[in-house]
């Protein structure tokens, strides 16, 4: 015979380990270091700081 389990112990077991899988599954899509954060915030001022140090002044249009 086997020994009878609890289906309250399992139920919520079962619920825990799928709130722990998707834990991980959004730790590994949106989880970003501060470091990584700071990097990229950096990367996007210098590239806006480059395109507009290339822009003409004035409207294209005008100029012959």
């Amino acid at each position: 015979m086997t020994t009878p389990i609890n289906l309250n112990k399992a139920r919520k077991a079962k619920a825990r380990s799928a709130k722990a899988q998707s834990a991980t599954e959004n730790r590994a899509k949106f989880g970003r270091t501060k470091a990584e954060r700071t990097l990229e915030e950096a990367r996007a001022e210098k590239l806006a700081k480059l395109t507009d140090g290339h822009r003409l002044d004035g409207d294209p249009d005008k100029q012959g």
